[in-house]
């Protein structure tokens, strides 16, 4: 193989050629819950963090775990729940985080999405923002 080529997903590419953007992407929304080792301790629903810093990790899980059983169980909708509950400004969207590509996401966030079909949910995913179930939407 020439030096200016690569093999990616078995097959070769030549330096400079583009792979196709949408192929490469997904799409998908979620809800956050975060909690007191969140990064980032603030949120649109909670800015000064008081109530955040007083959540434990276990808390956090146990009211995402119900949220995500009132979604599996069709009682509520994906969307309506990240609007009222998501700790991240993508609530506006009901979670809806658009278009991503690889590395553009914390990679438990990436991994994960990536290997939900469109549709599925997941279950609980843990990264430095706090806890998160994900939709993969597209």
């Amino acid at each position: 193989m020439e030096a200016s080529a690569k093999r990616i997903h078995g097959r070769e590419r030549r330096s400079g050629e583009r792979r196709s953007m949408a192929a490469e992407q997904v799409r998908a929304s979620h809800i956050l819950i975060k909690h007191e080792g969140s990064r980032r301790k603030a949120s649109w629903k909670d800015p000064d963090g008081r109530i955040i810093s007083a959540t434990t990790r276990d808390d956090a899980v146990r009211q995402l775990l119900a949220l995500r059983d009132s979604i599996v169980s069709g009682k509520e909708r994906f969307q309506d729940i990240a609007a009222r509950y998501s700790d991240c400004s993508s609530a506006k969207r009901g979670g809806d985080l658009g278009r991503f590509g690889r590395g553009q996401m914390q990679k438990p966030f990436e991994e994960i999405t990536y290997a939900l079909k469109v549709g599925e949910i997941s279950d609980i995913v843990d990264t430095d923002s706090g806890v998160h179930i994900i939709l993969r939407t597209g």
